[in-house]
């Protein structure tokens, strides 16, 4: 795997997993007590499924697609 794949797969991951789980973080439980925290273990958990994904799925669905 090339060196560019992986470091489009942190970076991507990285962005779209903060501002996706900090807006449905917020939009459900609202800026209280912890909010940083609920943000934070929420983030981590997306970011830990969104890497392998892009990594190994989209290869897969780019092949499919003829892209």
């Amino acid at each position: 795997m090339p060196k560019a794949h992986l470091k489009f797969a942190l970076i991507t991951g990285l962005v779209v997993t903060s501002y996706i789980t900090f807006t449905l973080v917020a939009v459900n439980l609202g800026f209280k007590n912890g909010f940083i925290f609920k943000w934070f273990r929420s983030w981590l958990i997306a970011y830990f499924l969104v890497v392998p994904s892009l990594l190994f799925v989209a290869p897969f669905i780019r092949k499919k697609l003829n892209l």
